[in-house]
């Protein structure tokens, strides 16, 4: 099967299913075209993942796309942005049909979930790497960034945290438990957060989505907003099913762990007793950005320094 093929027969009709007005022009052109509404600004991000780095080798072909869908779109969510589309550039050992099929199936599920139109993008030969990037739009000037944080701040944590980074224990299990199964869930379909952030903007003056671990990604918001922070770890919301399955060990999952896509921000307290319900029911307040540089952990024996810092690419374990 030649490349133009492949897109005619396993792309195209993801990016038929889902027409969005913004999208003036899509596949099938030199340049896909996006239209921006007047008053708001575009926003923007790319994401690659690489097998045996981000993946396990040998995924089901329909959970990597909705988690590599899904993962970019967090970081629309961490911006309060509408999302409108996304571009895939795809390499890919052999032209596998079932993977093909099973791919565009997964693909298509979480375009439609997410609510992104797809504008085009690449395909080639090569070790299994993917990279998307995903636009959206927010009214001018609302974007929310990580540099905004203020002392007395409280910082909240959409969710629960951990599941995900607790899944990959039980990738290979035949007949997991239950408890399993819910943190599988959690690493094979995340969601972004994407309704919530949007419901955020104006009312959050930081946010990050906690695609490395909270520590990791809180520590971004702390080094960009030039403050620190105090955690109370008896507060950090964790799942049933990952206490059960972790006993003590369960909090070091919900702080160094990632793949949970959930988002960490930052409100001011007069702000905070006025957050409506179907808003705050999703957010959890475990600490509270200070003057003092650092971020210090209380109301467990955990200890930062024990805890880590989270994910990182570049980072070699001794």
């Amino acid at each position: 099967m030649g490349e133009f093929e492949l897109i005619r027969r396993y792309f195209q009709p993801i990016a038929d299913s889902l027409p969005s007005g913004a999208l003036v022009l899509g596949p099938g052109d030199d340049c896909a075209i996006q239209r921006i509404p007047a008053d708001h600004d575009l926003v923007f991000s790319i994401d690659t993942v690489v097998e045996g780095i981000h993946f396990p080798e040998a995924f089901p072909a329909d959970h990597l796309a909705w988690r590599a869908l899904a993962a970019a779109a967090s970081d629309l969510a961490a911006m309060g942005a509408e999302p409108v589309c996304f571009t895939l550039a795809l390499t890919f050992p052999a032209a596998d049909e079932q993977w093909l099929s099973d791919f565009a199936r997964g693909l298509a599920d979480a375009a439609r979930t997410f609510r992104l139109s797809l504008a085009g993008g690449d395909t080639t030969r090569g070790p299994l790497t993917l990279s998307l990037q995903v636009h959206g739009t927010v009214p001018r000037g609302t974007g929310i960034r990580r540099s905004g944080a203020q002392v007395g701040d409280l910082i909240c944590v959409s969710g629960t945290l951990g599941d995900a980074g607790a899944a990959l224990d039980y990738l290979d299990e035949q007949q997991p438990s239950d408890d399993a199964k819910a943190v599988l869930k959690r690493y094979h379909h995340p969601c972004p957060r994407l309704e919530l952030g949007q419901a955020l903007a104006g009312i959050v003056t930081s946010a990050i989505d906690i695609s490395d671990g909270l520590l990791a990604d809180l520590g971004h918001v702390l080094e960009a907003s030039g403050a620190g922070a105090t955690i109370d770890l008896s507060t950090v919301p964790l799942s049933p099913a990952l206490r059960r399955l972790k006993g003590d060990q369960a909090l070091g999952f919900g702080l160094r762990a990632g793949d949970d896509y959930e988002l960490c921000v930052t409100i001011p307290p007069s702000r905070w007793s006025s957050v409506p319900e179907a808003i705050g029911q999703h957010l959890t307040v475990i600490g509270a950005i200070e003057a003092e540089s650092g971020l210090r952990l209380t109301g467990g024996s955990a200890k930062i320094d024990d805890a880590g810092t989270g994910f990182d690419h570049f980072r070699r374990e001794s």
